[in-house]
């Protein structure tokens, strides 16, 4: 199924409020700083167009969101989405979340962690690219409070396979939970727009959910 084209962004929409490089988050962090205000922090890691962070940001306006996405044409667009919305407790950043995770996140920060539909990195020589290695699980289980959940959806059942088994070695984290699949009667039911492509085909998403002891 091939991916529409980005929609323009209107040039006049401000986006300083929502889109951050990593070098404009607060050091030593501070989630105040960011959001204006102190409130259980979830993470998603590869944001892509914005359509978990926007919906997620709106249906739970208790808690803060906070977006990475590598590539800058996503990275501005997903901004843009919740721009327009005026989310006050949504923002995106431009880049890696391995280096953000490590050198950033402090332990027992986030409430959440989402990977949904990461890269999968098909070619051997290319394993070391993949988001889901053991130095980067040990983040998520070092930065997730107790009681956080770290929520990951695939398409491709042999990373899906690997990664609970990476995942179970090298963590301690409680899982796999069951995930429920609702139907989508409309796109808002999607988390992101990989999963409605995917869905729509009638092609397989492999779902998993952790939880930190």
């Amino acid at each position: 199924m091939p991916r529409r084209a980005l929609r323009k962004i209107d040039p006049a929409l401000d986006l300083s409020r929502y889109l951050k490089l990593p070098a404009e988050l607060p050091r030593p962090w501070d989630v105040i700083s960011l959001f204006g205000r102190e409130a259980p922090l979830e993470v998603e890691v590869g944001s892509g167009k914005g359509l978990f962070l926007h919906s997620a940001a709106t249906k739970n306006p208790a808690h803060n969101f906070l977006g990475i996405e590598i590539a800058t044409k996503y990275a501005r667009f997903a901004a843009a989405r919740v721009a327009r919305s005026n989310l006050a407790n949504a923002v995106v950043v431009q880049g890696d979340a391995q280096p953000i995770f490590a050198d950033l996140l402090p332990d027992n920060s986030l409430a959440a962690v989402h990977v949904y539909f990461p890269d999968p990195w098909w070619k051997k020589r290319h394993a070391k690219r993949r988001l889901l290695n053991e130095q980067f699980v040990g983040h998520i289980e070092r930065t997730l409070v107790p009681g956080g959940s770290l929520h990951y959806w695939t398409d491709v059942r042999e990373r899906f396979d690997e990664t609970l088994a990476l995942l179970a070695a090298k963590t301690t984290l409680i899982g796999p939970l069951a995930v429920e699949e609702r139907a989508a009667e409309h796109d808002l039911d999607y988390r992101t727009h990989f999963e409605r492509r995917m869905r729509l085909a009638e092609l397989p998403v492999y779902r998993s959910e952790f939880r930190k002891h």
